[in-house]
């Protein structure tokens, strides 16, 4: 069973609806003792960083995340804002992140007109280390699409952890994985049949 948690920042209908649709079983909660039960966690989000950090606290959920993740080792995808929230910081604001994952997040940057912020729409990624939730794409990074709606990038300290990089103004982190920790800078619900690949093996984790 996967647990989708529901801290007021995402639209998160969607990847239940995704999630349903390859066969797996899951729930939306902002409860800390049913997250506290959960087999896997997803992370989701859209807006701002301090935003999304605030409704955490103000959910009394970050405690109980840190104890999944680090004791329990149990497997957590965060998605957008999600991913960038497991970071240290974030430019954006003033609030610390999770933590989960030694990155900071940074503004995007351009004087090229026609590269807009944010970076919207289809863009591939290239993996820089195997990894379960990208069994059975397509070898050509070309044909890998997915769907990108971000002003800020994460920057991982640590090359290992960087899992896909993507080229948009310039190379970024578009997924990272260390451990049980999996985030993902692109939207898998909005990236049709490759987005259903990835919640596939997510749930088959």
């Amino acid at each position: 069973m996967i647990t989708i948690i529901d801290f007021g920042a995402g639209n998160i209908g969607s990847i239940q609806n995704m999630i349903k649709r390859m066969g797996g079983e899951c729930v939306i909660s902002n409860c800390p003792n049913e997250i506290s039960n959960a087999q896997k966690l997803i992370l989701p989000g859209v807006g701002s960083f301090d935003h999304g950090m605030k409704n955490l606290k103000k959910s009394n959920l970050i405690e109980v995340l840190k104890e999944k993740v680090f004791e329990h080792n149990t497997p957590i995808l965060g998605i957008c804002l999600g991913m960038q929230l497991m970071t240290l910081g974030s430019e954006e604001g003033d609030e610390p992140g999770l933590g989960f994952i030694n990155a900071k997040v940074k503004k995007f940057q351009t004087e090229n007109y026609k590269l807009k912020i944010p970076h919207m729409g289809w863009n591939t990624i290239t993996l820089n280390k195997p990894s379960r939730l990208f069994d059975g794409l397509p070898v050509e990074t070309s044909e890998q699409k997915f769907y990108f709606v971000h002003s800020y990038y994460v920057e991982c300290t640590n090359s290992i952890d960087i899992l896909a990089s993507t080229n948009y103004i310039r190379e970024f982190t578009s997924a990272f994985e260390k451990n049980n920790i999996i985030g993902m800078q692109f939207h898998p619900e909005k990236s049709h049949k490759y987005g259903m690949k990835v919640f596939k093996n997510f749930i088959e984790i």
